[in-house]
């Protein structure tokens, strides 16, 4: 089963298994309603973050974490926004500019560039 929803499409999701699911919630730069539809679902937040940084996602606005075992969602945003913050302040880079204005919106922190 599918669930649709504006900009995404969830499909293929494990059932049964005790696994925690990410799923980004990305823009795709526009408000358009019909654009084209993009894979969102990764099993680690580890690829996530490498996702977000090398620029896998237009223009990130949500991360979400469920438990397909356990039946529990969390929205991660924040601890993503950070995560990217911080290995950019350790790296001595600003934050990429596809991704500033999720940062910005998930953390204290001002975007930086």
């Amino acid at each position: 089963m599918a669930v649709h929803m504006p900009n995404c499409l969830l499909t293929g999701v494990p059932y049964g298994a005790d696994q925690t699911v990410y799923l980004v919630f990305d823009s795709f730069g526009a408000l358009r309603s019909d654009g084209p539809e993009k894979e969102i679902e990764r099993d680690d937040l580890e690829t996530i973050i490498s996702d977000l940084l090398t620029g896998q996602f237009n223009a990130p606005v949500r991360v979400m974490a469920f438990n397909t075992l356990e039946h529990w969602i969390e929205d991660v945003s924040n601890q993503v926004a950070e995560q990217l913050q911080a290995r950019c302040d350790i790296d001595g880079v600003s934050v990429p500019e596809h991704v500033r204005d999720f940062v910005a919106s998930h953390t204290d922190f001002a975007a930086s560039g």
